[in-house]
């Protein structure tokens, strides 16, 4: 486990969903209610209209409620968000639903910095389905979430489950290389990284993160090389959002 102080690191959150929502109506699911007692703009008002006490189960459609979710997700609510995702999760009786809710809700809080919630959320996810499609989504969150609380060990085992479950998952391989890096393996680290390069995930942190590893390595050489593609990666971006 290492001492180093977490540096400025992206991680990758996970291979998030399809985004099927362009023109979504954010209006909630529509129920029996008295409109003169619920404000429409209440941020509250789907969590007010989905209390168990008020609505049963058939009155609820948990898809187009996680569609709700992810609206809140794209316009930065992220509280009404995760309130949102954990109404999903008690309502359908889907496992895979419950998972992807469990697993958007760990996403919400993880935004907000909660991370013992988000940990929380993930760990609710895996209890869900162990060997779904979305489960090593969860288990890279869920190491993200680890090492930002400080729980760096952690975070490589869960890593490792993530890239067991789905070796095809780059984004996962690549969270796998820096927590390996963090604890001063750097040949497996370089190892992971160029498995997330096969898999089609390069970009400039990938990159940075495996010069760094070569560095570690001795190849410096080669760890320039990766540098200077870098920095050009990065002066072209810049170049693009100035235009």
């Amino acid at each position: 486990m290492t001492d180093r102080e977490p540096e400025d690191h992206e991680f990758s959150e996970g291979q998030g969903f399809d985004d099927p929502y362009e023109g979504f109506d954010l209006e909630p699911p529509e129920f029996e209610v008295d409109p003169d007692k619920v404000d429409p703009v209440d941020s509250r008002v789907v969590t007010d209209l989905l209390d168990r006490r008020n609505v049963s189960n058939d009155a609820v459609d948990p898809e187009q409620l996680l569609d709700v979710g992810l609206e809140y997700m794209h316009i930065n609510r992220h509280e009404q968000a995760a309130e949102t995702f954990e109404r999903v999760a008690q309502y359908t009786e889907d496992d895979h639903l419950e998972q992807e809710a469990w697993t958007n809700k760990g996403a919400a809080h993880a935004e907000l910095e909660e991370w013992d919630a988000a940990i929380g959320a993930y760990k609710e996810a895996l209890n869900a389905e162990e060997d779904s499609e979305h489960a090593a989504t969860a288990e890279t969150n869920l190491a993200y979430a680890l090492w930002e609380s400080g729980r760096s060990e952690q975070a490589l085992e869960h890593a490792e489950r993530a890239v067991e479950i789905d070796p095809r998952f780059a984004e996962a391989w690549y969270n796998r290389g820096f927590f390996l890096l963090e604890r001063g393996l750097a040949e497996d680290a370089v190892e992971a990284f160029d498995n997330a390069i096969r898999l089609g995930f390069r970009n400039a942190d990938v990159l940075e993160e495996k010069a760094r590893g070569l560095e570690e390595l001795g190849e410096y050489e080669e760890a320039e090389e990766l540098a200077d593609e870098v920095k050009e990666m990065r002066e072209n971006a810049e170049e693009q959002l100035l235009e």
